[in-house]
């Protein structure tokens, strides 16, 4: 019989178009998203009308949700464009429906006529095969950093298009001073710009305002501020100066909003200490700290914070100001600042898209899976038995920038960290050599944090079999070559 005539004659065991005949979520939804509206998909036991549109109003979002909840769906694929989809995201959240963010490039392929009420059905059946990943998305308590974070760099941003805009102005005045010191917004900078808006002309007099630190002689500042002072170009030097303090005024508040935040993700838990560090031992109870019991009922003690390195003590330029290296110690529970090319700005980067200890634990498994989504491991591309390609994907990570602008910072040190990437530059190419560092990085990262162990740079830079094996050969080959024979000692 054929497979139509068995389904009219109701045989169970021959699925219908489109069904999944293994589905490994069987209570699945799907949602296209758009500007204004959304299409959305439940299985067709579930109603009447299986597919519906609502409107993304909040009564909207809330109709949906019902509506959801009425067809027993568990969870949804959401195909996730802009950010139209953070306020469906926490509706659905909150009402215990589990949301699946997709990329748009993995549900294509849609078969027929492409249409909105077609992409949600297909994103269903998708989701119900289990044929689509899920996007990482913070717990709760990392959301408001990470968001508060990703809005500071737009002011930063916001900031150097002011001192840009004050460098152009300064060029049309002809006053050279961007060109005689390193920053126009420092404290020398400040003091003749100042004393410039105050009516100062003079160019000996203005010459006399820097500070102690500025390296730039007397005769170069004077011939920098020999220039043709326009009333037009001084009054925009003024506004765009009134808009640089106030954009610094922002981040000034923004800091401090960034300190509570941090000082608000949890704790990192002990780790088991060797018997030299057990204070005490108490049986279980539930009056004890559980932060304060390891696995063999001994109560320990994080011991002090080790003492930060010199470099990185001072912040940085844009960083935001907080007691970052304190709060990763507690954080992490275990000490960062010894890793070279790992900067205080790295580490709020860090807490602020993925959290503490515990967050990278429960959504990345292993290290490959956290430098796989960074986008900073080799993507390889195999068929057939070859290689077609090893490039790195695309990914937009405000991590992964961060460690790639500490791996090139390390490329010009003397530590072991440096080696290595002088190495990868020379052998792979400049732009590949700093990735592939920022993804040694990672992983050293990722196996500090996760067991809690110090950094010990001999240990990370221990060679493998393999590596020894390799570098004995090519030994050989040399000795070979120039005649001469490799005796072990």
């Amino acid at each position: 019989m054929k497979l139509k005539n068995r389904r009219k004659a109701g045989d169970s065991s021959v699925p219908a178009p489109g069904a999944c005949p293994s589905p490994l979520h069987p209570d699945a939804g799907g949602i296209d998203l758009a500007a204004t509206d959304c299409v959305v998909a439940v299985p067709p036991d579930r109603d009447p009308r299986p597919i519906r549109t609502f409107l993304l109003t909040t009564a909207g979002l809330r109709s949906l949700c019902d509506w959801l909840l009425q067809c027993k769906v568990k969870t949804v694929a959401v195909e996730a464009t802009g950010n139209y989809w953070v306020p469906l995201y926490d509706i659905l959240e909150e009402a215990g429906i589990e949301v699946w963010l997709c990329n748009a490039r993995h549900a294509k392929g849609v078969p027929g006529h492409k249409s909105d009420v077609q992409d949600a059905e297909w994103v269903r059946q998708l989701h119900t095969a289990g044929l689509l990943r899920r996007s990482y998305r913070p717990d709760k308590e990392v959301r408001p950093l990470r968001y508060l974070l990703r809005h500071r760099a737009s002011l930063v941003q916001a900031a150097s298009r002011c001192e840009q805009h004050m460098q152009k102005v300064l060029n049309e005045l002809n006053l050279r001073l961007h060109h005689v010191i390193s920053d126009l917004t420092g404290a020398t900078g400040t003091r003749i710009l100042d004393a410039i808006e105050a009516g100062e002309r003079d160019p000996s007099v203005l010459a006399k305002l820097k500070d102690h630190r500025c390296h730039a002689s007397d005769a170069e500042l004077i011939a920098a501020l020999t220039g043709n002072y326009q009333s037009e170009y001084l009054f925009v030097l003024k506004q765009s100066r009134d808009e640089h303090r106030h954009v610094q005024k922002l981040i000034g508040e923004l800091d401090a909003q960034l300190a509570g935040l941090m000082s608000a993700l949890p704790t990192a838990p002990l780790q088991p200490a060797p018997p030299a560090q057990v204070v005490s031992v108490v049986e279980l109870t539930p009056a004890a700290t559980p932060e304060k019991i390891d696995t063999n009922h001994a109560v320990i003690e994080r011991g002090p914070m080790p003492k930060i390195p010199p470099a990185k003590a001072k912040l940085q330029r844009n960083t935001p100001v907080a007691p970052i290296w304190q709060e990763s110690w507690r954080v992490f529970g275990v000490d960062l600042s010894g890793i070279s090319g790992v900067s205080a700005n790295v580490i709020s980067v860090l807490m602020a898209e993925v959290g503490g200890a515990e967050h990278l634990k429960a959504h990345f498994s292993t290290s490959e899976r956290f430098s796989s989504w960074l986008g900073l491991c080799p993507d390889n591309r195999v068929s057939g038995g070859k290689r077609l390609s090893a490039k790195t994907r695309k990914v937009s990570s405000r991590l992964a920038q961060a460690l790639r602008m500490g791996a090139l910072a390390a490329s010009y040190s003397n530590s072991l960290i440096g080696d290595f990437a002088r190495r990868m530059k020379a052998r792979l190419g400049k732009a590949e050599g700093v990735t592939a560092t920022a993804h040694k990085l990672a992983r050293i990262l990722y196996a500090v944090i996760t067991t809690g162990q110090p950094y010990d740079e001999t240990k990370a830079f221990t060679p493998s079999l393999r590596a020894k094996s390799n570098r004995l050969s090519r030994l050989n080959k040399q000795a070979k070559i120039l005649g001469m024979q490799l005796v072990p000692i």
